[in-house]
């Protein structure tokens, strides 16, 4: 008995939806497993809160939950052809000179000497500072990633330790969408 061309067409859409239909729970689950990014790490994105200078805007996150570093904000933005094109981020002084610290506070003193980083597909340093703002200081953590002859600095401030702010920074700049963003801003990574 030969099965009917309405039966086998049935079955065949079926097939495909539920093929489709398990591919994107697979994807989707997926995507909440990868992307521990803004939300999911309690990061909220705000307006760019700096005036304009040389470079464009970037963008900036409040936390807002206890499962990041509470009431710090992390700025990150590209600078595209300002970066040693061989050595990439070579020292501290360059940190100092290109991480955005002074945006925040023109009063900021490392608290130590940097360590180099290496974050998602970006390596360079990060450096500890004491800022003064309004009178009353708080820390802060500047980055100076590279790639190829672009940076990408990100500075996380807040009234936290800085080693907390290190790692609620590095949380966050090696999450999915982060990560994919940065890179897009650095021209695809090519």
């Amino acid at each position: 008995m030969r099965p009917q061309p309405l039966l086998v067409i049935a079955l065949l859409a079926i097939s495909v939806a539920w093929a489709a239909f398990v591919f994107e729970m697979v994807q989707s689950r997926a995507a909440r497993y990868d992307d521990v990014g803004m939300g999911k790490l309690g990061w909220r994105e705000i307006a760019w809160p700096f005036p304009r200078d040389g470079w464009p805007a970037g963008r900036a996150f409040r936390c807002q939950s206890s499962s990041c570093v509470p009431d710090s904000e992390i700025y990150l933005r590209a600078k595209l052809g300002f970066c040693n094109c061989d050595t990439g981020v070579a020292d501290d002084d360059e940190v100092d000179r290109v991480a955005d610290i002074d945006l925040i506070s023109p009063r900021f003193v490392a608290h130590e000497a940097g360590r180099a980083v290496r974050v998602a597909e970006l390596s360079g340093r990060a450096r500890s500072y004491d800022l003064e703002t309004g009178g009353a200081s708080h820390g802060a953590v500047g980055f100076a990633l590279s790639h190829r002859c672009d940076l990408m600095v990100a500075v996380i401030e807040g009234r936290a330790a800085q080693p907390l702010l290190q790692d609620a920074a590095q949380q966050f700049l090696a999450s999915h969408e982060v990560r994919r963003w940065m890179m897009a801003a650095l021209g695809g990574g090519k």
